[in-house]
């Protein structure tokens, strides 16, 4: 069983052989929690793959909640692409240091404002690195281009559908944090947070998707059967969520490479749904 849609992902491979192509833009979008004490950006300008830019999601974001990275406005995206030297027509290759983590948010947030030329490095940096590629710490200027926001609200969700889809059920709820997490029994990275999930969801970690050893996507027979065993009918709409909206994207491409895309983020996550509040949660 093949991909139904194998674009989303570029291989380590392909990449390389396109480094020199003026029409492909790069983007470091690694993003680490508050508990690692890691500096992503840091990371950055110490190696990169050549001609790389960091894409920082805690600053192409909406700066006027307290919540964390979530969406911008369409302007405010569409300024921030362009400073990247992103147009409506270039390709984009997104990665991370981690394998396959949050380098699907960005495919994500550049897919619900309308650009579809957009892939995830199969295995990121660590498979880039492993198998001797370059790197460098050089900077990588951009020639800033016009960006043409086209948004997309059927792929995001907000707290008010998700407490209306408890009743409803028309959507299923997959959360991609980890088990102990799901279940309330392991503590939440953020302070303040309550422990749990929401109710009626199902679980799915999101490291579950990827081969350990390669930190590539598992073929479409082992997604689908991750899936399904997850409790998910490939058949329904299904709304991802996770800590704050970022690995709940590597579910959402997940689905995408199976050609599943009645899907929608819900870009609060548990950051908002966790609160202190009204909101219900369920633990075990």
């Amino acid at each position: 069983m093949k991909y139904a849609n194998p674009d989303a992902l570029i291989s380590t491979d392909a990449l390389a052989a396109r480094l020199a192509e003026p029409d492909l833009v790069i983007l470091d979008a690694t993003f680490h929690l508050p508990t690692a004490k890691r500096d992503a950006r840091a990371e950055y300008a110490r190696e990169h793959i050549p001609g790389a830019r960091f894409f920082d999601i805690d600053i192409i974001a909406d700066r006027a909640t307290d919540l964390p990275h979530m969406l911008p406005s369409p302007g405010d995206f569409a300024r921030a692409a362009g400073a990247l030297g992103i147009d409506d027509d270039c390709d984009v290759v997104v990665y991370d240091t981690h394998g396959i983590s949050s380098a699907p948010r960005t495919w994500w947030m550049l897919r619900i404002f309308g650009h579809r030329r957009t892939r995830v490095l199969d295995g990121g940096l660590p498979k880039w690195k492993r198998e001797g590629r370059p790197v460098n710490d050089l900077a990588s200027p951009a020639q800033p281009r016009p960006f043409t926001p086209r948004f997309d609200a059927a792929m995001v969700r907000d707290k008010a559908n998700v407490r209306a889809n408890i009743g409803s059920r028309r959507e299923q709820v997959l959360d991609a944090r980890s088990a102990g997490r799901f279940r309330g029994v392991d503590p939440e990275p953020r302070p303040g947070l309550r422990s749990g999930h929401i109710p009626g969801s199902c679980s799915l970690p999101y490291n579950l998707l990827v081969d350990p050893k390669t930190q590539t996507m598992l073929p479409a027979d082992g997604l689908r059967a991750r899936f399904v065993e997850a409790g998910i009918d490939l058949t329904r709409p299904v709304i991802t969520s996770c800590g704050s909206g970022v690995t709940a994207c590597a579910l959402a491409l997940g689905l995408h490479l199976l050609g599943h895309d009645r899907v929608a983020v819900y870009d609060g996550s548990w950051a908002e749904w966790g609160l202190p509040g009204d909101t219900p949660v369920e633990t075990g």
